[in-house]
């Protein structure tokens, strides 16, 4: 049987006075790949921040890999693809090598020179991306499909067991998005787990092993078969406003 590695159990978190997570209890199996859906405003970016050590919840407790959270040191474990990894300049002047080593920084500092085993591992996450040619471009010049293979990179190189994803396929043409959600079931087969935040309930219920939706409270969180059979009435109802579930065949 798969072992939790994260538990968020009566979870609450305020900004002032204003409440974002509500009793949320929230767990993530070793090898699940959850969809993470719900309203703009409704606790997502919170609940990542919160398992980041960005901030610190409220009420409630939050296990890593079966340790509490404020005594959870191995930050190798866990690695974020942000929502804005794909929006660089034209002009960053930064290779594609140069990003990727990026993943590495929070264990080897700034200035410290890259071993052979480091420079090994920095060309098997590229590969592992499929963009072994394109080492020693830049990333200002690679398509927002490339550029976010790149990043999955970065994030891998750290040798990562969980890999949080805040709207990764955002300004992605509907091809590269395809491809870049076959890539990450490959990752997942690797044993990675991946926990994928996304308005996009259509694609996410084709793809994920589990929906959870989130609206301060967890609304949902099982199957994705489950979550479309769900009506119009009780989606309106976890999202605080009328909405229509659109699926996506393939």
């Amino acid at each position: 049987m798969s072992k939790p590695i994260v538990e968020m159990k009566n979870v609450s978190f305020h900004y002032g006075d204003r409440q974002a997570l509500s009793d949320v209890n929230f767990i993530i199996n070793e090898g699940d790949f959850i969809g993470l859906v719900g309203p703009n405003g409704g606790g997502k970016t919170t609940l990542i921040k919160l398992l980041l050590g960005m901030e610190k919840q409220t009420n409630g407790t939050i296990q890593l890999f079966g340790q509490p959270i404020h005594k959870f040191k191995e930050k190798n474990k866990l690695s974020y693809v942000s929502q804005k990894a794909n929006t660089f300049n034209r002009g960053f002047p930064a290779t594609v090598e140069e990003v990727v080593t990026m993943g590495l920084t929070a264990k080897l500092g700034y200035f410290r020179r890259l071993s052979r085993q480091h420079k090994k591992r920095i060309y098997e996450a590229v590969e592992k991306v499929g963009m072994t040619g394109y080492l020693s471009e830049n990333i200002g010049e690679l398509s927002g499909g490339q550029q976010q293979r790149i990043f999955i990179a970065r994030a891998l190189v750290s040798n990562p067991q969980l890999i949080i994803l805040d709207e990764p396929t955002v300004g992605v043409d509907a091809e590269n998005v395809e491809k870049f959600f076959e890539l990450l079931h490959e990752l997942n087969k690797q044993n990675i787990t991946l926990l994928l935040i996304t308005h996009d309930i259509g694609t996410m219920t084709h793809h994920a092993s589990r929906v959870a939706c989130l609206n301060k409270t967890l609304h949902f969180h099982g199957n994705p078969n489950e979550f479309q059979t769900l009506s119009k009435d009780q989606l309106s109802d976890f999202y605080g406003h009328p909405l229509n579930l659109v699926t996506h065949e393939h």
